[in-house]
Parts: C-alpha cells; sequence; structure tokens
C-alpha cells in the first residue's frame, strides 16, 4: 500500500529531477550571453532653444525627455553601455558657425552610472542650434570600436538648421562605413518637414522613425530602442518589397525594414525546405495620425496564390506600433533531392490617414524571418511544443488511469465486506 509520506518523496523527487533539468539549460545561455560583445548605445538629445515649447502633456518638450531619460536610465540593461550627447545645449549666440559646432558628449558611452548620468541630464535647459548632423558625426565616433551592436537613438523637435551638411547625407555615409550602427530616431513635433528628415535619416542605416506627443510614448519608445541593443536579433537590413510575388525580393532568415503606404500589399519570397519551419512576425509603426479601425495581415501563400496559412491582428484606438505572426512547418518528405518550397509573404494594413496627414512616406515595417529545423516528425505530441517531455506526460498519465483503476477495485473489495458484516 503507497503511504501518504512515500508519494510525498515520490513528487520531491520527481520535482527535483524536472529543477535539475531546467537549471543546465538555463547556465549555457549565461554562458553564451557573457561570451558576447557588449552592446552600445548613445542618446543624442536636442536641446536647442525650441525644446523650451510647452506643448507635450501641458510641460516643455525639455522636461518630457528629461523624465523619459530618468526612467530609461533606470531600466538600462545591465549589459548595455551607454552614452548621451547633446546638440545646441552650449552655445547662447547667434553666430550660425559656431552654433553648427554646437554638441558635446554629456556621459561617455560605458557602464552606466545611474546616478551620474541623471544629474548631468538635469542640467540641461534648452539653449541654441540645432546641428544635428554634426552630432551625428560625432556620435558615430563615440560609439566607434568593439563588435557589439551599435545604436544611435536621436530625439529632436525640429530640422537641422547647419545646411549644407545634411544630415540625411551624413547617415548615409555612416551607413556606407558597413560598421553595423543604426540609427533610430524620434520626432517631437509632427510637422511634415520634420518628419521628412528624420524618416530619411532612419531609413538610411534601417532604422525607426516614431512621432510622440505624449511623455509616456517618449519613455516607452526610448526605452525599448534601448532595451533592443541588447537583443541579439541581427541588425535590421533595409529591403523593398514588392507589388506581387512573382516580382518578391528573396528573404533569408533575419530582420528587415520596408515602409509600407496606406492599403498597401507587399510581398517578399522564402525558400522553406522539406522538414523546415517558417516563422515570421510583422510590425507596422503608425508614425502619424491614423483613423480608428484598422488592422494588419500577414499571409503565407503559394506563388499561385493559393493560401497557407496567415496571422491577424485588429484595433480601433489609437496605437503606436500594432503586429502579428504566423507558422508554417513544412512536411518531410521520402525524397531526399526534394526542392525547396519557394513561400510567398503577404504583408497588408487597413489604416487609413486621418484628415490632413500626408500618406507619403510609407509607414515603418519590421518583419522578422526566421526558418528552423521542424518539430520531430516521429512524435504527434512533440509537434505541439511539447518536446522532450513527451514520455513523462504520457508515464503520468498511465500511472493516473492505473492508479484510478487500483482505487476503484479497492473501494469495491471495501464495500463488499462491509455488506456481508
Amino acid at each position: 500500500m503507497i503511504t501518504r509520506q512515500r508519494l510525498a518523496a515520490g513528487v520531491c523527487a520527481l520535482l527535483a529531477a524536472l529543477t535539475a533539468g531546467i537549471a543546465f539549460p538555463t547556465g549555457a545561455v549565461a554562458d553564451e550571453t557573457a561570451e558576447q560583445a557588449a552592446p552600445k548605445v548613445e542618446l543624442v538629445l536636442d536641446v536647442s532653444g525650441s525644446m523650451r515649447a510647452r506643448d507635450i502633456d501641458g510641460g516643455s518638450r525639455m522636461s518630457a525627455a528629461k523624465q523619459a531619460f530618468n526612467e530609461v536610465l533606470d531600466a538600462t540593461p545591465e549589459e548595455v553601455q551607454l552614452g548621451i550627447r547633446t546638440l545646441g545645449a552650449n552655445y547662447r549666440g547667434n553666430d550660425r558657425k559656431t552654433g553648427c559646432k554646437d554638441t558635446a558628449q554629456l556621459y561617455p558611452v560605458g557602464t552606466l552610472d545611474r546616478t551620474e548620468a541623471k544629474t548631468a541630464v538635469a542640467t540641461l535647459t534648452p539653449t541654441g542650434w540645432t546641428p544635428i548632423g554634426p552630432a551625428l558625426l560625432k556620435a558615430a565616433d563615440d560609439l566607434d570600436g568593439g563588435k557589439g551592436t551599435r545604436r544611435i537613438v536621436l530625439i529632436s523637435d525640429g530640422e537641422d538648421t547647419c545646411q549644407p551638411l545634411d544630415p540625411c547625407e551624413v547617415a548615409r555615409e555612416i551607413a556606407a562605413k558597413d560598421i553595423g550602427l543604426t540609427i533610430d530616431t524620434l520626432g517631437l513635433v509632427p510637422d511634415a518637414k520634420t518628419r521628412d528628415q528624420l524618416s530619411c535619416i532612419a531609413d538610411a542605416t534601417g532604422g525607426t522613425y516614431t512621432s510622440v506627443q505624449h511623455k509616456e510614448e517618449l519613455t516607452d519608445r526610448v526605452g525599448q530602442l534601448v532595451e533592443r541593443a541588447a537583443d541579439p536579433v541581427v541588425t535590421p537590413v533595409a529591403v523593398e518589397g514588392a507589388t506581387a510575388c512573382t516580382s518578391a525580393p528573396a528573404l533569408k532568415s533575419g530582420l528587415y525594414t520596408d515602409r509600407e503606404e496606406f492599403g498597401q500589399h507587399r510581398f517578399y519570397r522564402v525558400d522553406v525546405k522539406p522538414g523546415q519551419e517558417l516563422r515570421a512576425s510583422v510590425s507596422v509603426a503608425a508614425d502619424r495620425e491614423v483613423n480608428p479601425d484598422y488592422g494588419v495581415l500577414l499571409r503565407a501563400v503559394t506563388v499561385h496564390g493559393r493560401e497557407i496559412v496567415r496571422g491577424e491582428a485588429a484595433g480601433n484606438g489609437r496605437t503606436d506600433v500594432i503586429s502579428t505572426g504566423l507558422r508554417y512547418p513544412k512536411a518531410e518528405s521520402d525524397d531526399e533531392n526534394a526542392p525547396a518550397e519557394t513561400v510567398c509573404l503577404q504583408v497588408s494594413n487597413s489604416f487609413s490617414a486621418a484628415s490632413g496627414v500626408k500618406t507619403t512616406p510609407g509607414m515603418p515595417v519590421e518583419l522578422t524571418v526566421d526558418v528552423v529545423d521542424g518539430p520531430d516528425q516521429a512524435s504527434d505530441v512533440a509537434s505541439f511544443g511539447l518536446g522532450r517531455g513527451w514520455w513523462l506526460l504520457g508515464a503520468l498519465v498511465l500511472t493516473g488511469f492505473l492508479a484510478g483503476v487500483l482505487w476503484g477495485w479497492i473501494s469495491r473489495l471495501r464495500i463488499a465486506v462491509w455488506r456481508t458484516n
């Protein structure tokens, strides 16, 4: 007869075995993470005179930026080396030549001392010009060296005032160096000229542009970008989707950026071999004011247009980003020389621009493609995500069944003895 003590001991042994099995893989991942080069991020903040304007939740643009920086500094991952550079923070005069040299590193890129960085940010006062181009060049130098990911996050409320050094050309120059540096931009003023320039800067390096008009939006977006630097996902690659599958670009596993017009369809091609699984996801950022009721659709279709699987998401309020994804496992083939199947990924959206809002350029799109070995075809249970744990589940089910039969038999025997007495 199984006593309560024996049952408890068995449960404890089972939990100990499961804990040990989980702990070893975690240690392996930690070792791999430790070997990765430290990611670097530099926050580049516009401190020009226009940052005094009080149009963000009743406060000034500068106060919103300071609050965002303080919260982001608290949440920055330990492995990220972070620095802060300013533009237009020191020169108060009217000499354009001098004002266009006004960029300085407020906090050096390195291991983050949160108190020191916050103290430095607290001293900032909106002051001068807007030399975006020179600041980007200096920021690229600040991030030089090392093999980890590198990211510049630019926060500005207006156009560069130091032409002819075009910041778009500066961004293209940085991208041409092929040093793996991404520039993401955030605009605090939703006017067309600012949006066009900041979008151009981001596009040149495969980064993203986001228009923000509230403090919470600014904090959330800067935090996402800083955390993304610590993500081992590869640097986004700029790609241009086609209007039909036949002319679509061929993609491999990776992270891609594109732009999509309102209501447009974009196609991309991926080859999937027998026994492999295609995993794809897409995010579309509403970087301008859009009407309520919108959606994003990601379809995997054959080259002849037959739908294989789809993922979709919808909303009816204000949004910054909307995402969806899909998975397509390609069955094994008895023919070792069976060719790969060309799968077409179709990205569609049902956004519509609010009155008076320009529809060009298209909205930022991020597409993640991952082609991996498919699940173990020898086990249907594994296909549902249980993996090697199927045998444990089977053993538990069998044990429960036998225990139930035995308990029922004992109960009947007890009742029969009771009636006899």
